[in-house]
């Protein structure tokens, strides 16, 4: 195998070394204009293309049209020049053609000039860079008429390489005399499809030198599709592609539909839009155990449909095997997970504070009074010294029976109410519940500290009962799973649809990732996964519309059916989802990923679609049709939670728990009081239960 390759600027060409075309070609004069037409169709090229490079691919049989000639006579243009040996099969080239190849790939060369004797061997070379996408399919071919390149097995490849020029070499002969040769130019006649037998498009002759009908070789033959059906394979998925099902037809919008319609009118182009076989098990189609694809990927990469609306992510493995629009919009994917409402009705009391807060309320009370009856004790014990010294002087005593005594001295009036550690903790509770003082204490420091308390007490309290009347109108708090690793914590099992999504969880760089991979499951029925997330027991992956489209709609079937059952029943309704957990889509994204529009393989409409759908974009219709798509759905998604955020008999059980912990509480001081007055009080040898007054006495002397 040889390989040359030659740069010519300037109009400084580098010559080849001539090859021995054997008998192939007897008559000279045939190659020669061969090289003629070669350059003409080139400076055709030039003159109205920009022309990065020419990727060459030629045998020995050829390999002198290709002379120094050829590069002087043509515009500056570079060339890689690829020739291969006779017995080569292209269709699994050797490494330095393939090297070649790819070289011609990096180069960017938007022309390929395709000089074979073999026109097998040429069919072999567009199917393996059309499989490899070695080959820029979109490019402009120049090719040897040769009639095995339009057998029926190779009819796809011209759906695909459609700026192509087929060069045909005739002559006429009149009487004795010769006529000089002339070459047929064809091309496939795109769009019309091709049926059972190829029949090429003639776009000019070349004969004496020149053009006879000066045509341009190389039209847009995508900008103008005269009204050819192209059919476009589509799965439902809100909200690229809706279904609305009645009795007789199927009404289809969504984005990608209207993105479709576009594209139709501007492409002059009727869609034909059908469903692949068994779609609504199939899906998107995976790879079967004998190599082909079932599903919409079966139909795409088949070539039995142009165009797929199925919302299709961008991803290599889609890249692969179809072609893709640029992306039109972005999407959320993550998880529908169930919701768990908190029933801590019971625990309402102690919601307004957190728990650093209540820790530092009883800390206060205790501190403050501890203070209180320290105050008061100084203040008593101060008195108390007074009066001792007073009576060691006087020699007089108060009355022990005064109820306001305290070690035999009269205590000032509102003293008493600190005069004791309890009595000083529950007057200073009580004033924290806001409940007055039955005396203004005595003592100045006492009072001072009374007054400031008090500001605290009714700050406290304010927050308190804004808060609490905040937790009981507010709805019930709901325990949902927002973020990757809660659900990876939750430990509950994962699906979505196909095997590529459970690979994209198992080649994750993220810990979290791969354990979501691990237990990661197929599952082909949204409805049936939504099932079981109202059980509690799954959790779903998919777009967040989508997931938006199944909650609501599993709740308003759900609706339907209570409304159903209350209407059948007569009396009442029927909650058939009481114990049903509802539906929650998760809050972090796991990926934002680009949606777009699905081609086959190399398809030529690519380009000019790209085009116009930047422009769709561009101008805001894309985000218009998903709003127009969304927004019932949205309309639907209302919270009965937040219309009835009202105060019920539930949330007060928080009220009944503390009078139930009351009632509790004081039953088992009366059983222990009971216990005492018969094991102790009863049992006193010096009780006498007809001298309860006698017997109190003697024991108050006592201690």
């Amino acid at each position: 195998m040889l390989r040359i390759t030659a740069f010519v600027l300037l109009g400084i060409g580098v010559s080849f070394v001539s090859a021995d075309i054997g008998p192939i070609i007897k008559e000279l004069k045939v190659k020669t204009d061969l090289q003629y037409v070669i350059i003409d169709i080139l400076n055709h090229i030039a003159r109205k293309e920009d022309v990065s490079c020419v990727a060459a691919f030629t045998d020995t049989v050829y390999l002198n049209v290709f002379e120094g000639g050829l590069f002087k006579k043509t515009f500056p243009m570079a060339f890689v020049t690829i020739v291969v040996e006779e017995r080569e099969d292209l269709l699994s080239p050797n490494f330095h053609t393939l090297e070649s190849i790819r070289e011609a790939k990096k180069d960017g060369c938007n022309v390929y000039l395709i000089i074979l004797a073999n026109g097998l061997q040429a069919t072999r070379l567009l199917t393996f860079g059309d499989r490899y996408r070695l080959l820029d399919t979109r490019a402009m071919y120049i090719m040897l008429h040769d009639i095995r390149l339009f057998h029926s097995d190779f009819h796809y490849l011209w759906k695909r390489i459609v700026n192509v020029i087929f060069i045909k070499h005739h002559k006429k002969v009149i009487g004795k005399f010769k006529s000089k040769a002339w070459f047929d130019l064809t091309t496939i006649p795109f769009p019309n499809p091709i049926k059972e037998v190829f029949i090429s498009q003639r776009v000019d002759i070349w004969r004496n030198g020149r053009f006879h009908y000066g045509r341009n070789l190389f039209v847009d033959k995508t900008s103008n599709l005269n009204g050819e059906i192209l059919n476009v394979v589509y799965l439902e998925h809100v909200p690229s592609v809706t279904v609305v099902k009645t009795n007789e037809t199927n009404k289809i919008s969504g984005v990608e539909v209207e993105i479709l319609n576009t594209l139709s009118q501007k492409m002059n182009f009727k869609p034909k839009l059908y469903q692949a076989i068994h779609a609504d098990f199939h899906k998107w189609g995976e790879k079967l155990a004998n190599g082909s694809f079932s599903g919409l990927l079966g139909e795409i990469v088949n070539g039995k449909a142009d165009l797929a609306l199925a919302n299709l992510q961008y991803t290599p493995y889609h890249l692969d095997l179809t072609d893709l629009s640029i992306p039109y919009t972005s999407q959320c994917w993550t998880f529908l997970t169930p919701e768990a409402l908190t029933d801590n009705s019971w625990k309402t009391l102690i919601l307004p504070f957190k728990l650093y807060m209540w820790i530092a309320v009883l800390l206060v009370l205790l501190v403050t009074g501890s203070i209180f009856f320290g105050l008061a004790y100084y203040y008593l014990d101060l008195l108390d010294f007074k009066e001792q010294s007073r009576n060691l002087q006087n020699k007089e005593n108060f009355s022990e029976k005064s109820p306001h005594v305290i070690n035999g001295h009269a205590k000032p009036v509102g003293l008493y109410l600190f005069g004791e550690i309890t009595n000083s903790i529950l007057y200073t509770y009580g004033m924290l519940l806001v409940v007055s003082l039955p005396k203004l204490p005595t003592g100045w420091s006492i009072r001072l500290l009374t007054g400031w308390y008090w500001l605290y007490c009714i700050l406290l309290v304010v927050s308190y009962r804004a808060s609490m009347t905040a937790i009981l109108a507010n709805p019930a708090p709901r325990v949902t799973i927002d973020t990757l690793k809660e659900l990876v914590d939750s430990k509950l099992p994962c699906g979505g649809w196909g095997s590529e999504t459970k690979n994209f969880f198992q080649q994750s760089l993220d810990e979290k990732g791969q354990k979501i991979g691990e237990k990661f499951e197929s599952i082909n029925d949204p409805d049936e996964a939504a099932e079981r997330i109202a059980q509690g027991v799954f959790a779903y992956y998919d777009s967040a519309n989508f997931l938006k489209y199944l909650s609501v709609k599993r709740r308003n079937v759900n609706m339907h059916i209570q409304d159903d059952n209350s209407t059948m029943n007569g009396t009442g309704m029927v909650n058939r989802t009481g114990m049903e957990r509802s539906l929650h889509i998760m809050s972090d994204c796991v990926v934002n990923t680009p949606i777009s529009i699905g081609f086959h393989k190399n398809s030529p409409l690519k380009p000019l679609a790209d085009i116009y759908l930047r422009r769709i974009v561009e101008v805001g219709l894309v985000e218009k049709w998903l709003n127009d798509a969304m927004y019932k759905i949205r309309s639907l998604d209302t919270s009965e939670e937040e219309i009835k955020a009202l105060i019920n008999l539930k949330k007060l059980y928080c009220a009944f728990i503390a009078l139930a912990i009351g009632y509790s509480l004081s039953l088992l001081c009366l059983i222990g009081e009971f216990i005492h007055w018969n094991c102790i009080v009863k049992r006193d040898p010096q009780f006498d239960k007809y001298f309860l007054d006698e017997y109190y006495k003697t024991k108050n002397k006592k201690h």
